[in-house]
């Protein structure tokens, strides 16, 4: 099982269309299977404030996809990076305002430490954003590493990363 996430808090710009975040995930999808990426569970979809200050840019929106995909670890974060490229998200600062973020959290349950990729995502279990959609797509999942079940990393996240956190609805 290969799991992604997903986050943005500005409108993306595709094939001369402004998206919000919530259409973008839906065009990426879209994007995903014309590449042979095919989207097998979609989470809900969740808002949470932006970080470092939440006043200095609009809340995130964020969900995570199980996809199916034949694309090696690194090839597949090419092929996200490229899809970030995509739809309009440009290298900036770290913490920056972006129209799309998509990251590997978990493939295979592999273990991987390189100067170009991480797995799992190294920060995935300190954020309720992640935590809470992937959840909702694989409410068993384990981390390879530590060996401990994702209700109890969810368990162990302070209430204030919590707390903010609002379940949305897709569009319709």
């Amino acid at each position: 099982m290969v799991f992604v996430a997903l986050g943005a808090n500005q409108h993306a710009h595709y094939h001369g269309q402004e998206l919000t975040p919530e259409h973008t995930f839906l065009r990426v999808f879209d994007f995903f299977a014309k590449n042979k990426i095919k989207v097998l569970k979609v989470s809900g979809l969740w808002e949470s404030p932006a970080w470092p200050d939440p006043l200095a840019q609009p809340a995130y929106k964020n969900a995570v996809v199980q996809v199916e995909t034949m694309l090696s670890p690194l090839d597949l974060l090419a092929f996200l990076k490229r899809t970030e490229e995509e739809f309009g998200r440009k290298p900036t600062v770290r913490n920056a305002p972006r129209p799309l973020d998509l990251d590997i959290l978990d493939y295979q349950d592999r273990v991987l430490d390189t100067q170009i990729l991480t797995l799992p995502h190294p920060r995935m279990c300190e954020r309720g954003f992640v935590l809470f959609p992937l959840q909702e797509i694989t409410p068993n999942w384990i981390d390879p590493i530590k060996n401990r079940a994702i209700l109890d990393w969810i368990a162990r996240l302070p209430l204030s990363d919590v707390e903010p956190l609002k379940r949305i609805h897709w569009p319709t």
